[in-house]
């Protein structure tokens, strides 16, 4: 039998396990409890019985969260660079020849100017990396 949940004050950090996030407690909705992220954003339903006040470790985590996204808001950046942008040339990983070799290969094109080949190269390793380097 399914225990009733706790009453918690508007305003207070919870902790959601179904979104890996903390969230401000904003109130039921029905048989659900609002939840909006630490610092504004958009609310989310959650499951009463699963919420649990956040530790002082989750609430820093997800006040710098909010800093740092309210920095890059000032900014004008919106958040990392989407690596389909075909407008930028994709970023070899680190522990991959495969990678390595064709990022020399594009770096070898563009010493010689052959864009031709440099864009060839970069078109090889997007398949690549989509082919071997996403889930």
């Amino acid at each position: 039998m399914r225990s009733e949940p706790a009453a918690h004050e508007p305003g207070t950090p919870l902790y959601d396990p179904a979104a890996g996030q903390v969230g401000e407690y904003r109130g039921p909705a029905g048989p659900h409890a609002m939840l909006r992220p630490l610092g504004g954003g958009r609310e989310w339903p959650a499951d009463p019985a699963a919420l649990r006040p956040a530790t002082d470790e989750e609430r820093l985590s997800a006040r710098l969260r909010a800093a740092n996204d309210r920095t890059r808001a000032a900014a004008g950046v919106c958040g990392p660079p989407d690596p389909d942008d075909l407008s930028r040339p994709p970023r070899p990983r680190p522990d991959c020849a495969e990678c390595a070799e064709l990022a020399r290969s594009r770096d070898d094109a563009r010493a010689a100017y052959d864009r031709s080949a440099e864009t060839d190269a970069n078109v090889l390793l997007r398949q690549h990396q989509r082919r071997e380097h996403r889930t």
